[in-house]
């Protein structure tokens, strides 16, 4: 069996490692902020030395930013082999870049195109996800922020909570009820709305690590243009649907499981216990060995899916998968890494004791990937009922009686 791509993919790869051999180093400075907060000035330029040699926003047409590559899916996997094999960072992942870039270049205006993708894949603008609200979150359809038009803006009303990232954000991508008496699903619009709009209220919401990356946002009489909607008038959850589509590819981008792995192995090559190599001690051997296998089927199942946009084959049931798997086997993967280090792993938040990297703040972050982005007990439910044409769960709710049955 020959399992070479061939010479051309073979100087594509050498041509990749030379670039993560001699500029990668610059992603192992602490400078280079990405995850938190806003964006260093050092992330935004390396960034833009990523699309320029065509490592990210690879296929995005350069009118808009990008590097204006066609789509290879065999190229996207050899850069991302290679940026794992070195550690190499692969440039700034959030909410703008991971899931309303693609949205636009899928369903927006031209205008929005040349307006919002530019600066977003550069760094520069972050987006805030306006779409769950108290009482409405797995049930995101039943949401009751409103939105009427006077003259040419909606006059927006309501809450939204669970909100990443709405402290920093420049703007948000926001579903708004718009059509009162339509059908719920149906009288929903999306909308593009300037965070610095006056009547926009922000309360963090501090998480178990400390941290308040989740925030509430309250909204009184705030004033979008009603040229910032996204497709039509109640359009507004068939948009929705397409970015939770690249949401879920977000939340499950296998480069981040194999990043975590990475990290574990090198761990468990320094970690002893006993004077023993964790490495060597085959309960966490082995158990590093099914997270690398279960790593490699995500890995093989996202570039079937890939295979399936670039061929516009669509993506049915098999891309919820993609998010229920990664969540769980990211929580697995730091499970691994604070087990190995003991009494040590518990320590974070740069403790006199603590040896190592933060794994107690990545195995309690990984509870939000778990919950956020659609619960993993409601994308069983879709999967099973969707997928495997299992019946619906049935419906009950709670009287004085106790809990009585609404609808099988």
């Amino acid at each position: 069996m020959e399992l070479n791509y061939g010479p051309e993919y073979d100087d594509f790869r050498a041509e990749v490692r030379h670039f993560c051999e001699t500029e990668g180093k610059k992603t192992k400075s602490g400078a280079l902020r990405m995850g938190e907060n806003r964006p260093s000035q050092a992330a935004i330029d390396w960034q833009g030395q990523l699309i320029e040699a065509g490592y990210t926003a690879r296929t995005i047409p350069k009118e808009y930013g990008g590097y204006g590559g066609t789509a290879d899916i065999v190229k996207s996997l050899i850069i991302q082999e290679e940026f794992v094999a070195s550690g190499t960072r692969s440039g700034i992942q959030n909410q703008g870049i991971s899931m309303l870039v693609p949205t636009l270049l899928e369903v927006g205006t031209e205008e929005q195109k040349l307006k919002y993708i530019k600066p977003t894949i550069n760094g520069e603008m972050i987006w805030a996800q306006g779409y769950s609200e108290p009482g409405s979150g797995s049930d995101l359809a039943s949401l009751k922020t409103k939105g009427v038009v006077e003259g040419d803006n909606f006059v927006i009303n309501g809450q939204k909570i669970w909100t990443s990232s709405a402290q920093y954000a420049d703007m948000c991508f926001i579903l708004v009820r718009t059509e009162p008496e339509a059908p719920k699903h149906h009288g929903i619009s999306y909308l593009l709305m300037d965070m610095k709009t006056t009547g926009i209220d922000i309360k963090p919401l501090v998480t178990m690590t400390g941290d308040a990356f989740f925030n509430e946002m309250f909204i009184s009489d705030v004033k979008v243009p009603v040229t910032s909607i996204v497709g039509q008038r109640g359009e507004g959850w068939r948009v929705a649907n397409v970015t939770l589509k690249y949401e879920r590819g977000m939340i499950g981008n296998p480069g981040m499981s194999a990043m975590g792995i990475r990290g574990v192995a090198d761990l468990m090559e320094e970690e002893t216990i006993s004077g023993i190599r964790a490495m060597d001690m085959p309960v966490y051997r082995d158990r590093l060995l099914k997270l690398q296998g279960r790593s490699l089927a995500n890995k093989y199942h996202g570039l079937r899916l890939l295979s399936n946009e670039i061929n516009k084959e669509g993506m049915g049931v098999e891309g919820l998968i993609v998010k229920l798997s990664a969540t769980y086997l990211s929580h697995e993967i730091y499970s691994l890494a604070v087990d190995v280090m003991g009494e040590f792993g518990t320590l974070y938040d740069g403790s006199a004791y603590q040896r190592q990297k933060d794994w107690m703040r990545q195995y309690l972050g990984s509870f939000m990937g778990i919950i956020g982005g659609g619960t993993s007990q409601i994308q069983k439910n879709v999967i099973s009922e969707r997928g495997l044409g299992l019946p619906r769960e049935p419906l009950v709710k709670l009287d004085q009686n106790g809990w009585e049955l609404i609808k099988k």
